[in-house]
């Protein structure tokens, strides 16, 4: 299932989740600009679980420096319209209930609270972590608390049958969710753990987890419905 929109009005301009898609943009067209150095600069440069919990570690400042610059790092094209298409229909009504700063904080914190769940389950990973989808899924999880009535337009595709169906969040979100927690498990048991490493389904899990969370401490509250206007009598 491919998200594809959804019918959710907005009341802002949605002007920090468009700044946060230009720079996810901007630093991957960096990347490409690295050519044959981008391996050396990622190792050098992005979150690896391995050096962060290695005995004397690479200091709290430099590895939050490096789990925040990993946030906005994407390994192909594919990688970064994925996340980039989540957060443009899930980012515009989380951040207009929180408001433009709060949603910024919400969103990079999101993205740390990703990083200590994929670190904390693949302590041993010389891989970088990198990729906004932690991040992201911090936004998914707050929309599905905010807004579980909202319909979302998706692209379901049955073998040689494509449709275009309206899913209610509280039906989409919870899908997407167990999908990631099934993978996270299988990742946990498979006989070759360095193959299961390609994918951060952790990160996904705990940026899920922390959205609702994290929303609730910045404030963010669902609306309650207005009341039905009085019957005439």
């Amino acid at each position: 299932m491919i998200p594809i929109r959804d019918l959710n009005p907005r009341r802002t301009f949605p002007v920090v989740t468009i700044l946060l898609i230009a720079a996810n943009v901007l630093v991957f067209l960096f990347e490409l600009s690295l050519g044959p150095r981008l391996e050396r600069f990622l190792m050098a440069a992005a979150f690896i679980p391995a050096r962060a919990f290695e005995e004397g570690g690479g200091g709290l400042v430099p590895e939050a420096t490096s789990a925040l610059l990993s946030m906005f790092l994407h390994g192909g094209w594919m990688h970064l319209l994925g996340n980039m298409l989540f957060l443009w229909i899930f980012g515009d009504n989380v951040e207009d209930r929180l408001g433009h700063a709060r949603f910024l904080v919400f969103y990079i914190l999101c993205g740390y609270a990703a990083t200590f769940a994929h670190a904390f389950f693949n302590a041993g990973s010389t891989m970088p972590a990198i990729g906004a989808s932690g991040a992201i899924s911090g936004v998914l999880g707050a929309y599905l608390f905010l807004f579980p009535n909202a319909r979302i337009v998706t692209l379901v595709w049955l073998f040689i049958f494509i449709r275009f169906i309206e899913i209610p969040a509280l039906v989409f979100l919870p899908f997407w969710f167990l999908m990631q927690f099934l993978s996270g498990v299988a990742s946990l048991r498979a006989a070759n753990p360095a193959a299961a490493e390609g994918v951060a389904w952790f990160a996904h899990i705990g940026g899920f987890i922390a959205g609702p969370l994290l929303l609730l401490v910045l404030g963010g509250k669902r609306r309650r419905r207005s009341a039905p206007p009085p019957l005439p009598w």
